[in-house]
């Protein structure tokens, strides 16, 4: 009776119907996906980083937008301090007293000699470290050392350089016959200064952004260049530059959002003297907040930085888009 029982089975089974009498027709039990469960899983995992993510990176930026529109100090609570609307931005616009444009014309000035001063200083560096010269690597590696010290480090060097009448660059120029140089009183010189010192820490960026846009230029291009009689300026501005001009407009982009956010250099060599002279908007911000104790028109100046700069970086990243190198 158990043999019949098995060989029953075992000619159902080939038939396609099962033990339990359904057939290859009959609908199988719906079972919950194991792609749902992952999915679930994922969530389950993905919540605690994306509140973290929140309440690190959103939470401050509507609690600064909201200071923005209040009239508090540092200390003063959303819900103490008195609501203004948008009265810290029109009085920053349009108050004489506020600073901002004289900051505004700095930070232009300041962003614009820092980017194309040292992307030029930056690509220039890299064009001569393609070339075979003795001890490449190690210059590659002097040539960092700018960008790797820290700007405190930085910044105290060239205090001492420059800052008194009896600092090594004043005596120098005393010996060429001007006198008196007083780099950081000066607010010509102090501006010319801050520059100066921002490319000289900021060109290794460039170098390197530039170096690793080069190495993607094919040499048979040149090759054929030469062949067909093109100067060296020609190749440069005819295959160079429109090869490397993505890297190009993403180093602005980036060297843009690092000069207009730059505090630190500033403030540790002048801290926005003399007369307000190298006070950049990002230094008045600070001042109006944290000396003043003006939360409002402090945050609105930050934030007015940052309408401003996405502007900036809208523009140029169509610019990225348009580059067609064929």
């Amino acid at each position: 009776m158990a043999i019949d029982t098995v060989t029953e089975r075992v000619q159902r089974a080939r038939r396609g119907v099962g033990v339990s009498g359904r057939g290859p027709g009959t609908p199988a039990p719906r079972r919950r996906s194991t792609l749902s469960r992952s999915w679930g899983t994922l969530l389950v995992f993905a919540i605690p980083s994306l509140a973290l993510l929140v309440l690190l990176n959103l939470f401050p930026v509507v609690y600064a937008f909201l200071q923005s529109l209040q009239d508090g100090t540092p200390s003063t609570l959303p819900w103490e301090a008195a609501f203004v609307g948008l009265s810290n931005y029109v009085n920053v616009l349009t108050q004489p007293g506020s600073g901002f444009w004289q900051s505004a014309g700095f930070t232009v000035v300041f962003t614009i000699s820092r980017v194309f001063g040292s992307w030029i200083v930056g690509l220039l560096l890299a064009l001569l470290l393609r070339t075979r010269i003795p001890g490449n690597a190690v210059f590659k590696v002097l040539l960092l050392l700018p960008w790797i010290v820290p700007v405190v480090v930085s910044s105290t060097a060239w205090n001492w350089l420059i800052a008194t009448p009896q600092s090594p660059v004043p005596i120098i120029f005393s010996w060429i016959g001007i006198q008196n140089a007083n780099f950081l009183v000066d607010p010509t010189l102090a501006q010319i200064v801050v520059c100066v010192f921002k490319v000289w820490i900021s060109f290794p960026f460039m170098m390197m952004m530039m170096s690793s846009a080069l190495a993607s230029v094919d040499v048979n291009v040149y090759e054929a260049a030469k062949m067909d009689g093109a100067s060296s300026w020609q190749t440069f501005t005819g295959i160079t530059l429109p090869i490397i001009s993505r890297s190009t407009y993403i180093s602005w982009i980036l060297m843009t959002i690092f000069c207009v956010n730059d505090f630190p250099t500033i403030f540790l060599l002048t801290q926005g003297g003399p007369i307000n002279a190298t006070t950049s908007l990002i230094v008045l911000a600070y001042q109006d907040a944290f000396q003043n104790l003006q939360t409002g028109p402090g945050t609105a100046i930050a934030f007015i930085m940052t309408f401003v700069l996405v502007i900036v970086s809208v523009v140029l990243y169509r610019q990225i888009k348009k580059v067609n190198i064929e």
